[in-house]
């Protein structure tokens, strides 16, 4: 399914795609060179939005929750790019342990679990899912809503205390742990001080440490060294941002703070619009700059809005995810939408594996706008919605025919990709670096 355009992709979107299709081999080659040099994470998902002007990620998610939404035929794209990922870790890798968030109640998140452990065994690994979770105390099995079960297991500390097993299992012996939980509360004792075991991602990836704009900072580097290498403007295909701490949205603490950088990015995105005579009002989106969820976020298009807000509004931006409280936030640029599927506001979602596009999804929300957050109440999925890979462009194509387009979203997704292993490397601890 190719989403319905509301406007026809004669602007700069569309000598963004031609120049992709006509430097796919220079594109391909500058990300083999990066990829020399840093090291990509195990896996993870991008929001992108095109405006028809322009094409830039909103969010990047390093622990990816949405698996069961792929097209059912990228499975073997999936299992591929999880034995290399698999191989760089930990090669006589024989026995996983996948430990997952704590929404036993999300029996669609816990079809993404699923979906991920069968990934893994068809990569040769023999695959537990061990829960977190205090109550369950025992294996649990949990139907799920497309047919089978799932087998959650308690987690518990080997006997010397130094490794991670199954409380039912103590003889099972993971070599790898994989985190499908963002760790927004924190990393849990029984994560802590593993001997030995590969962590992946590695704990520093989870929201307790990670922020947005350690991100956006990378990814600006990452998308200026790019667009000069193929010689375009960045600013296609990067967000602007900005960055307030110190924030108290209860007490209202850092208004003025929040207020003046709005108005400054706003007056930034102006100048860009008038460079190339975008008509559309622009926005920023203000939100938390640790956590996911679609918490803490709002659409601002004057700085006024942020001053003397309500308390329903500051209610709503003060809390993220494990309630942990806002104490930072991230300004970013606004990013329209032109896409719609079945007449809802549409945007796509890009799934990384290693340095693998393995496949993709729309997220549609009908009761959201163009310039409003899609991960939200309303939101659904449209799991076939690539029908088509997203490395296999026809160069004798229209640029915005669905290879073509896809193509394109691959390549600005694995610029988040890595974006990502840069800004892991610069938060990781001195003694990870030791190692």
């Amino acid at each position: 399914m190719v989403p319905h355009l509301t406007t026809a992709l004669t602007g700069p979107l569309l000598d963004l795609e031609k120049r992709f299709l006509a430097s796919q081999a220079q594109i391909e080659q500058w990300l083999r060179t990066q990829w020399q040099e840093h090291t990509p994470p195990f896996y993870a998902s991008c929001d992108l939005r095109n405006s028809g002007f322009k094409l830039a990620p909103v969010d990047t998610n390093l622990f990816p929750g949405g698996f069961n939404n792929l097209n059912p035929a990228f499975l073997p794209l999936c299992v591929q790019a999880a034995m290399s990922a698999v191989e760089k870790v930990c090669p006589e890798a024989r026995n996983l342990l996948l430990v997952p968030e704590n929404h036993t109640r999300n029996l669609f998140y816990l079809q993404n679990v699923a979906q991920l452990a069968l990934i893994m065994r068809h990569a040769g690994l023999n695959v537990r899912v061990g829960t977190l979770l205090p109550d369950i105390d025992r294996p649990t099995p949990v139907e799920l809503p497309a047919g089978g079960s799932l087998l959650l297991e308690p987690l518990a500390r080997s006997a010397n205390g130094r490794r991670l097993t199954l409380r039912n299992d103590p003889g099972f012996d993971p070599c790898t742990v994989l985190l499908n939980n963002d760790l927004s509360g924190g990393v849990p004792a029984l994560l802590q001080d593993l001997d030995e075991q590969y962590v992946i991602p590695p704990l520093h990836a989870g929201w307790h440490v990670r922020r947005k704009s350690n991100h956006f900072a990378a990814y600006e580097e990452v998308a200026t060294d790019f667009a000069a290498a193929v010689g375009i403007d960045p600013w296609l295909i990067n967000p602007l941002f900005g960055v307030c701490g110190e924030i108290d949205f209860h007490e209202r603490k850092g208004e003025e703070c929040l207020a003046s950088n709005v108005d400054m990015l706003l007056r930034r995105i102006g100048a860009k619009y008038r460079e190339y005579g975008i008509g559309e009002p622009p926005f920023v989106i203000v939100k938390a700059d640790a956590g996911t969820y679609g918490m803490g976020i709002m659409t601002v298009r004057d700085a006024s809005e942020v001053r003397g807000l309500n308390r329903k509004q500051r209610n709503k931006m003060s809390v993220i995810k494990e309630g942990q409280q806002v104490t930072e936030v991230m300004i970013q640029e606004g990013v329209h939408t032109v896409e719609t599927v079945n007449e809802g506001v549409a945007e796509p979602v890009v799934y990384m594996i290693d340095r693998y596009v393995v496949g993709g999804f729309y997220r549609v929300n009908t009761e959201r706008g163009r310039d409003e957050n899609l991960n939200a109440p309303g939101m659904t999925f449209q799991p076939l919605a690539f029908e088509l890979p997203c490395s296999l462009p026809d160069c004798a194509g229209e640029p915005d025919a669905p290879p073509n387009r896809f193509y394109t979203y691959g390549v600005i997704a694995r610029l988040t990709l890595l974006a990502a292993s840069l800004e892991l490397e610069r938060t990781a601890p001195a003694e990870a670096l030791a190692a």
